[in-house]
């Protein structure tokens, strides 16, 4: 299978598809249970990419689009799962405020989140940004279609995005009567229900409500707590209230609410790998010396795929999002003027065991945050017989506020100190860091892009962006230890350096203050170039220089040699981003069969990272940046609908990404704790102490690839039919399968050959019978029950230990589908 897979994915010139550009008749889509009920043009899909009503094909940019069926029969129901549709997209998470978009390898640094830095892949509710991808983490309810654009957006896109953008369109409210209804049940206790209904309340206001709630039993067992953990369950609803006094206005307001309360998140255990610290101070000997202080420390299974947990700490992942929009759109008779107005927020109540666990070392780490959003938008659309153009003003405020707590255990000591100290547990346990923070982000923007017919074959789309950005910071962090009493680590110039329990308190959590404050204008451009060769085919161009602007760091700073906060650290330089790309989309036989692909080359200097020493003080990472990274590759998708009773695509990717110049990043756990080393250009990490680092805590991973990024990635599936009178219903009924294929990527920001993931391929199926008025069908999803990691993490304090989380099991249930 696997290397079939691999074949199908190099006929199809390995690249990312547009798997669900569904180019076929609308009559044969309804055959094959593939959405119809998006917006048309002879047949295939409308998209909105370019901020005007057009079909797919037309767009001369990279594109993937998505419908509402295909999301729900592939059971891709939110954005974590949509990665499987789109081999380019990746997301990773590990609860739902550490989760990473990325379009090619390239949008946010990969680790842990910070609130200091922008998204470089912007994720839109149906014209509204979402700011953190925290905010954008929710089931998909009531949505149309999903479109997954590749590549630069900032001269079209209200929030600049130098990755790419995910715009997701929901069912707007109907002046015709309808409803929806679905339920899914499956294996561990899985349920799913969503619901909508539309309808007029007036001949000038109709109206639009939907629901859904998912549940479904942890896929991890915790052997402490005695429950199981990573678990499901979440509830949104979603309204809509449509004002149409005449067709040439319509004034919507929306409101939504999501909320998830599911009992984790958390990991297991996956590996220890050996560190440049002394034996003694590693994993398996650490627990040794442990239980020979009577602590009696049994790990539950060495093997990650047992799916046993036994951290100590409590767990919450407790996820509130929700907001309101007020959309004007206006036909002027010589275009079309849009105002989006939009408040949202994010109510964020986390608990985690941050050692990975089930010894005491970080007793309790948990940063509650609690962010509002408020954007404007205008745009004008012009479409003329020779000039088509979209201009728009972007207004966005953001504050976020954060109360942290990480506290220190009673085998702390043992863990992070060493001589005497490490026997004494009084000396860290309790150690507390009460952390205080906000930011505060202000955005505006003035950008547009224009497209010349020069005939009717050639256009030229040229595009500027004039944009400003500040953003202002708050870090204070106050340490208490044991005994309730507030530490100072302050050293007086020319006094005497700490020593003692101090000293060790101090090495842990460093007291900090800082209160970073930065702006930026920045002024960039693209230009696309496409031509017509003939009927169904097009060719394009595009360059785009364009940036990610400044970040802040908000979650503590590094210290520096002397054990104190590196203050030149607060702020974070923009990225500089060229970014070329070709392309070329064909569609032929009538539109039953579409074959596209497109090749790119992105170079960014001064990339933003996220990085992480080790340190308890700095867990969750701070911003640095790596001098140039690149991203390069090809996509291409695949489809053919020969009839009205088959339908099959593959699509696939090749992505190079690596750091083509990062001298001053994070050790990799294998050179981390060691002793100051010669510096090489191609570190080879094949064996531990291998000549590399610059420092205890520096490396030089220049030419390494970049974190999360398979070099080959694919998605595939087929469907036929068959007519059928069931229990005098017509219909059809059908078999389906679909899947996707990764190679070996890796889960740490500075590679490391403890962090690979081995690549795998995931298969599912499908069977069921449907008529125009319902849909009965079986699943099974991970058919083969492939064991595979989704994420890797490096735990805290360079003893070795790597934890993760295994993906799904095999899992199977049955969903019925209904229209009324």
């Amino acid at each position: 299978m696997r290397h079939f897979l691999l074949a199908g994915a190099a006929i199809a010139a390995l690249a990312t598809p547009a798997f669900a550009q569904d180019a076929t008749p609308a009559a044969d889509a309804a055959a094959q249970g593939f959405d119809v009920d998006s917006p048309r043009a002879n047949g295939e899909i409308i998209v909105t990419a370019r901020r005007r009503q057009e079909t797919a094909q037309e767009v001369p940019l990279a594109i993937s689009v998505v419908g509402a069926n295909q999301i729900e029969s592939t059971g891709n129901f939110n954005i974590l799962k949509l990665q499987q549709l789109a081999p380019t997209l990746q997301v990773y998470s590990s609860n739902p405020r550490n989760t990473s978009v990325n379009i090619r390898g390239l949008g946010v640094p990969f680790g842990l989140t910070s609130d200091g830095f922008e998204q470089g892949v912007g994720i839109y509710v149906d014209d509204v940004y979402n700011s953190r991808v925290a905010a954008a983490v929710f089931d998909f309810l009531d949505v149309n279609q999903v479109e997954v654009l590749r590549g630069p957006q900032g001269t079209l896109y209200g929030k600049n995005t130098t990755a790419g953008a995910i715009n997701i369109t929901t069912n707007q409210p109907t002046f015709d009567f309808e409803g929806r209804a679905e339920v899914t049940a499956g294996n561990l206790n899985f349920k799913q229900a969503k619901a909508a209904i539309s309808g007029p309340l007036s001949d000038k206001v109709a109206v639009r409500v939907a629901g859904g709630v998912t549940s479904r039993r942890g896929t991890l067992y915790n052997t402490i707590s005695k429950q199981y953990v990573n678990e499901q369950d979440n509830l949104g609803v979603r309204g809509s209230l449509l004002f149409k006094p005449n067709d040439d206005l319509s004034i919507t307001l929306s409101g939504d609410y999501s909320k998830q309360d599911p009992e984790g998140f958390t990991t297991v255990f996956v590996r220890v790998g050996r560190t440049q610290r002394a034996l003694s101070r590693q994993y398996d000997a650490l627990v040794a010396a442990a239980n020979a202080a009577g602590r009696n420390y049994v790990l539950p299974s060495r093997n990650p795929y047992d799916r046993l947990s036994d951290t100590d700490a409590n767990l919450n992942a407790g996820n509130k999002i929700g907001g309101a929009s007020i959309k004007v759109n206006w036909d002027l008779g010589v275009g079309k003027f849009t105002s989006i107005t939009a408040w949202r927020y994010w109510d964020w109540k986390p608990e985690n065991d941050r050692d990975f666990t089930g010894l005491s070392i970080v007793a309790k780490s948990q940063n509650p945050s609690q962010q509002d959003q408020y954007s404007q938008e205008f745009r004008y659309n012009y479409e003329g017989e020779r000039v088509d153009f979209v201009v728009g003003l972007f207004g966005f405020k953001q504050r976020i506020d954060t109360q942290g707590t990480e506290q220190q255990g009673i085998d702390a000591s043992r863990w992070s100190l060493t001589g005497a100290q490490a026997n004494d547990p009084s000396i860290l346990n309790g150690l507390t860091a009460t952390n205080t923070q906000y930011l505060k982000s202000t955005s505006a923007a003035l950008f547009g892009q224009a497209a010349w017919k020069v005939n009717d074959k050639l256009t030229i789309q040229p595009g500027v962006r004039l944009n400003y950005d500040k953003k202002s910071g708050f870090y204070q962090r106050v340490v208490t230890n044991g005994a309730g009493a507030v530490i100072n680590c302050t050293v007086p110039p020319g006094g005497p350096a700490l020593t003692g329990n101090l000293a060790a308190q101090c090495g842990v959590y460093q007291p900090q203050l800082t209160q970073p404050s930065a702006s930026k204008w920045n002024f960039t451009y693209d230009l696309n170039v496409n031509y017509k060769f003939a009927r169904g085919v097009l060719g394009y161009a595009t360059y785009a220089k364009t940036f990610k602007t400044l970040g802040i760091n908000q979650n503590g700073l590094p210290l520096t040699s002397a054990n104190v906060p590196d203050l030149t650290a607060s702020t974070v330089k923009p990225e500089s981003v060229h970014h070329f790309e070709v392309g070329l989309k064909t569609q032929f036989w009538d539109r039953r069969a579409t074959f596209n692909i497109s090749a790119f080359r992105t170079s960014i200097k001064n990339f933003q990272a996220t990085v992480n020493g080790g340190q308890f003080g700095t867990v969750r990472g701070y911003l640095a940046n790596a001098d140039k990274v690149r991203s390069q590759g090809i996509e291409t998708d695949f489809r053919i609908n020969p009839s009205d009773r088959f339908l099959a695509y593959v699509s696939g990717a090749y992505t190079d990404a690596k750091y083509k110049k990062f001298t001053n990043a994070p050790c990799p756990p294998e050179l981390s704790g060691g002793t100051l080393q010669a510096a090489t250009a191609t570190p080879d990490y094949s064996q531990p102490g291998v000549a590399g680092a610059l420092s205890p805590r520096q490396c030089d991973i220049s030419g390494q690839r970049l974190p999360g990024v398979s070099r080959w990635s694919a998605s595939f599936g087929a469907e036929a039919n068959v007519p059928v009178t069931l229990l005098a219903n017509e219909g059809q009924a059908y078999f389906g399968g679909d899947g996707n294929y990764r190679s070996h990527w890796n889960s740490n920001a500075s590679p490391s050959r403890y962090t690979e993931v081995r690549g795998y391929v995931l298969t599912n199926f499908r069977a069921g019978f449907r008529t125009d008025r319902f849909d009965v069908f079986g699943w099974v999803r991970n058919a083969f029950d492939k064991k595979y990691i989704d994420l890797l993490q490096v735990a805290p304090g360079n003893v070795g230990l790597i934890a993760g989380n295994p993906g799904d099991p095999r899992t199977w249930g049955a969903t019925v589908k209904a229209k009324f």
